[in-house]
């Protein structure tokens, strides 16, 4: 091993393979699993974020609603408590993925998010969810000359769209705010990023659901879905939940509807978590705004500050597993870590000998569209939204809407959007998928390395409308 991999890899001598974010004093033990039929009004399946938002959001529409939800492990287990905790208002991941799919509803679609990230705001001061909300925005940083060029872009293009909330920092402009000898601009939205805790979110909102009434059953899969008479039955292992209308919030897993399952396919993402930074550390990388950072490559690098000044580093590999499986051994990838720390130094240098005490990984549920979509089943008794495809922390909560809406069977606001009538494009079956998702890939890392031209299949995936994203 070279001198330098040898740096990196002591640097991860004393992680511990666990999510930081479960690796918490304050987790609440689990909920007793169901045993025997329950009936209700509405059975909301899976308890992450998804799961959480539509059971708080239906107590909230009426009290009187019987609502039952049950979780196949514990809440927050899975996406909820492994992500990077950046809460965005975009509900199309990202500007220029909305623009580019739905440009007649841009609008109407970033006013939506900027509502529904000052509602969850809103609602972790009701109900007092320690979760270390921060509305601290975030900045996209450019690391080589065509990434510049691009935020300028991106820049030029919301300014004429009249959103506001940009700021375009150049060099010496971006490394006040973060200090990174690779960053060559930067783009800041101020507005409409928070950063918080996720795993304290998803336990702060179960906490808000059973004070509201909702029975949580967890270690409780479903199994199998079916019409009943009075609406529709879910099965699990030792009992059966019969209820008027059912909300299926499981994501990345199989979901019950057969038919919806081609729509997404699981990637895993992998992060590293700092040992917490010294005054002396910090001061030598700046960050005092504590923006969530993101360069704007492909393989693209996600970062932020914790509330007690560790540093969270994650992204850049997305690894598909053949078939789609999904197994607790991909929750873990060592190549990927010694990869993530090598990066991490290039980035910052000035904090060499810096170790990381955490290192994780967890299941995207990414469809093609890279954004949540959404659909009903069984007469309308069944509503379903996936496919958040990474940035589902603040989008879930507009699904849970989205999904209440659509049981109700009233038109709303939402049920209007194209972006909620249409579907991504399914992913074809294996051999198929596997060979595509690989040559993607390739090709996003040659467009990289080469100025961010992209090749002939690339160009190909973008006019269908198909492509893939971490």
């Amino acid at each position: 091993m070279a001198p330098a991999a040898m740096t990196f890899a002591s640097s991860l001598s004393d992680v511990q393979p666990v999510s930081y974010w479960l690796d918490d004093p304050t987790r609440p033990a689990p909920l007793p699993a169901l045993t025997g039929d329950e009936r209700c009004d509405l059975l909301v399946v899976g308890g992450g974020y998804s799961g959480l938002w539509t059971a708080l959001l239906a107590k909230e529409r009426d009290p009187g609603w019987d609502v039952v939800l049950i979780e196949g492990h514990e809440v927050g287990w899975a996406a909820s408590g492994r992500n990077g905790g950046f809460c965005a208002a975009s509900l199309t991941h990202g500007l220029g993925n909305g623009i580019a799919r739905w440009p007649g509803e841009i609008t109407e679609l970033e006013e939506m998010g900027a509502r529904n990230l000052d509602a969850i705001e809103e609602t972790v001061a009701r109900y007092g969810i320690d979760c270390d909300f921060e509305r601290t925005g975030g900045i996209d940083v450019a690391t080589e000359p065509h990434q510049v060029a691009e935020l300028r872009e991106m820049y030029e293009e919301a300014a004429r769209l009249g959103f506001d909330g940009l700021e375009l920092l150049d060099r010496d402009a971006v490394r006040a705010q973060v200090d990174s000898p690779l960053f060559l601009g930067g783009l800041w939205d101020r507005k409409g990023t928070a950063m918080l805790h996720p795993a304290r979110l998803a336990w702060g909102l179960k906490r808000a659901c059973l004070d509201l009434g909702v029975r949580i059953y967890e270690n409780t899969r479903g199994l199998e879905l079916a019409s009943s008479a009075s609406g529709a039955a879910v099965r699990t292992p030792y009992g059966r939940v019969f209820a008027r209308r059912v909300a299926l919030g499981t994501n990345v897993f199989p979901s019950l509807v057969k038919r919806v399952r081609p729509y997404t396919v699981p990637v895993y993402d992998y992060a590293l978590m700092t040992e917490p930074l010294s005054e002396e550390q910090l001061s030598a990388i700046g960050w005092k705004g504590r923006q969530g950072l993101g360069d704007v490559a492909n393989q693209f690098h996600y970062f932020r500050l914790t509330a007690d000044h560790r540093i969270l580093w994650g992204g850049y590999d997305a690894v598909y597993p053949y078939g789609g499986r999904l197994s607790a051994e991909l929750d873990h990838r060592p190549e990927t870590y010694l990869k993530l720390a090598g990066h991490f130094f290039r980035y910052f240098p000035q904090l060499e000998g810096v170790r990381f005490s955490h290192a994780w990984g967890g299941a995207i549920d990414t469809c093609s569209r890279f954004s949540a979509f959404f659909g009903t089943a069984h007469g309308g008794k069944v509503a379903y939204a996936a496919g958040y495809t990474g940035l589902g922390v603040g989008a879930t909560r507009f699904g849970g809407e989205v999904m209440l809406d659509l049981l109700s069977g009233r038109r709303t606001e939402r049920t209007r959007l194209e972006m909620v009538r249409t579907k991504p494009l399914p992913f074809p079956p294996e051999p198929v998928a596997w060979a595509g998702i690989g040559l993607t890939k390739w090709s996003l890392a040659r467009a990289d390395a080469n100025g961010g031209r992209r090749n002939a299949w690339l160009r190909t995936m973008d006019r269908l409308g198909l492509g893939f994203d971490s």
